[in-house]
């Protein structure tokens, strides 16, 4: 990825060829089309298009890549920004309303959100974006062969890493798949533990308020060197962790069965669709809580915004509100919707219909820490937050005293908030 605000050479090319083609083909006469910048590819990407395929009039739809900032800043310069883009960090959302890039949407009728999400997309007090796609990111995947019965609590995980890593240096499957060079995996740990054990603090650092130097972060990432610390955690040891990207991860569990658990979102079983061998599906339990019951319930999800052009933006996003408008996507599977007005019912796969009942219920949401947080602290690789908690995992996995790993992350992601004026 290219750190937020840098434009490289090629993603200027590359978004100046998009904006081309698009001047190009809305100039051929008869309807115009509307262009859509997704954030998807593969099979997401795919699922996208049919999904569109019955808009009522014609929907251009480009992959900007790994970078969708990156990619629209370089269309905004050269003045062929799409009508619409899928974002998936609300803070891009207010940041482009404020630059005056985008219209206010209204959403249809059909439409309503778990609370707490609607309010990450306002701005002076208008909605600048619409939520289209969700993602549960509190999940533990793994084979019921493997872990026939899987840990209920922070504790009972801790002792079966320890029980398994023990066996794993003996020549057994490590107890933990990790893809730690993918930065926002690590995050996605970082913000289990975080919202289950200080909410109000994670709520306070996602609005800029809080302290990344007090006792809740720190007691996060005590929490989670003393998981991560175990010897023979994951194959190959922390290193080679640090070398595995996200999808590897997930081989490793599914395929090659070299670990036992992954820890990663709903968007898992697409991985474990291409990769899976045998027959055996892979199951799910719940992020585990250091306290009695469940914990609390990470999400992401991807927002519909609409650029300053004519109203064919707007009419689309509108659309993609409606109860509907996913059905191709839903029926097929491995799509989560945040609408709240659709039945349960109307998922084919009973996993998602737990997981979107999950996101219904009460006091337990919490919006994806690190693509709330300001400019470049929000991450990528290399930078931010991302970087901060590879360099914290390479700490604590190659034998650093815990105090002395806490103290160098706190510090560096109170720098990094401050630098992104995200107070301490």
């Amino acid at each position: 990825m290219t750190p937020a605000g840098g434009l490289t050479r090629r993603t200027l090319l590359r978004a100046a060829a998009v904006g081309a083609a698009a001047t190009a083909a809305g100039c051929g006469g008869g309807t115009r089309s509307v262009q859509v910048a997704v954030v998807w590819s593969g099979g997401e990407l795919d699922r996208f298009r049919e999904v569109v395929a019955a808009y009522p009039a014609p929907v251009r739809v480009v992959s900007a890549g790994n970078d969708i900032d990156a990619f629209l800043r370089a269309r905004h310069l050269a003045g062929t920004s799409p009508d619409v883009a899928i974002l998936s960090r609300p803070g891009l959302v207010t940041e482009y309303a404020a630059r005056g890039w985008l219209r206010p949407v209204r959403p249809s009728t059909e439409y309503a959100v778990p609370i707490g999400l609607g309010d990450l997309l306002l701005a002076e007090g208008q909605r600048y974006g619409l939520w289209v796609k969700a993602a549960h990111k509190s999940l533990v995947w793994h084979l019921p062969s493997m872990l026939p019965e899987p840990p209920t609590s922070w504790d009972e995980l801790v002792s079966l890493t320890r029980r398994l890593g023990a066996l794993a240096r003996d020549g057994g499957p490590a107890p933990l798949a990790i893809g730690a060079a993918d930065g926002w995996v690590l995050t996605d740990w970082f913000e289990n533990v975080l919202a289950d054990l200080a909410p109000t603090a994670y709520d306070a650092l996602a609005a800029s308020e809080g302290d990344w130097q007090g006792r809740a972060v720190r007691d996060t990432l005590d929490r989670l060197a003393e998981l991560w610390s175990i010897k023979g955690a994951f194959p190959g040891g922390g290193r080679r962790a640090l070398l595995t990207q996200y999808e590897e991860s997930v081989i490793q569990v599914v395929r090659s069965r070299r670990a036992v658990m992954v820890f990663e979102a709903d968007f898992t079983a697409e991985v474990v669709g291409r990769f899976r061998s045998g027959t055996e599906e892979p199951v799910t339990f719940r992020f585990p809580s250091a306290g009695a019951g469940g914990g609390a319930l990470i999400v992401g999800g991807d927002v519909a915004v609409a650029f300053d052009h004519d109203r064919g933006g707007l009419e689309l996003v509108e659309w993609l509100t409606r109860a509907d408008s996913f059905g191709p996507w839903l029926r097929a599977g491995g799509y989560l919707s945040p609408n709240t007005t659709i039945s349960l019912t109307e998922y084919a796969d009973p996993v998602r219909r737990q997981l979107a009942r999950e996101m219904r219920g009460p006091d337990t949401l919490h919006f994806d820490l690190s693509d709330q947080l300001p400019g470049a602290f929000t991450g990528s690789d290399g930078v931010g937050i991302w970087r901060i908690m590879q360099d914290f995992f390479a700490d604590v996995t190659d034998g650093v005293p815990a105090r002395r790993a806490i103290d160098d992350a706190t510090g560096q992601l109170a720098a990094a908030a401050r630098d992104a004026g995200g107070d301490r």
